[in-house]
């Protein structure tokens, strides 16, 4: 890979992290074999996928061809709390003065308020 390819590739890779939607789904290939175990039929996954034993999922046939697996038990993701508690130190509260509004000549006939008529 050259150098100039490269750049390019960390200039995409930022690109992406912004609009993570428009990036295309990384894709592997794996050849896999299916076995006979006891009277089913087992297929057998490369371990650096990540599955452990046990694992439920879904299995998607499409038109007898195409698979796909979803697992079922993915963890949910949480919001830690902790990281952000205290990490804006210079925001106060908005003092009771500054939350009047002044009020200003509307560009419509009526002041809005219920009950009026506009």
């Amino acid at each position: 890979m050259s150098a100039g390819s490269d750049v390019r590739g960390r200039v995409l890779d930022r690109i992406w992290g912004s609009v993570p939607w428009m990036k295309l789904p990384d894709r592997q290939r794996f050849r896999v074999k299916v076995f006979k175990s006891g009277n089913s039929l087992a297929l057998r996954l490369p371990a650096n996928l990540g599955f452990k034993a046990g694992m439920e999922m879904d299995l998607n046939v499409e038109n007898g061809q195409h698979f796909s697996f979803e697992i079922d038990d993915l963890p949910k993701r949480k919001f830690n709390v902790a990281k952000v508690c205290g990490s804006a130190t210079s925001l106060h509260p908005i003092a009771d003065e500054d939350r009047q509004f002044e009020e200003r000549p509307l560009a419509w006939p009526g002041t809005g308020e219920p009950g009026e008529p506009a």
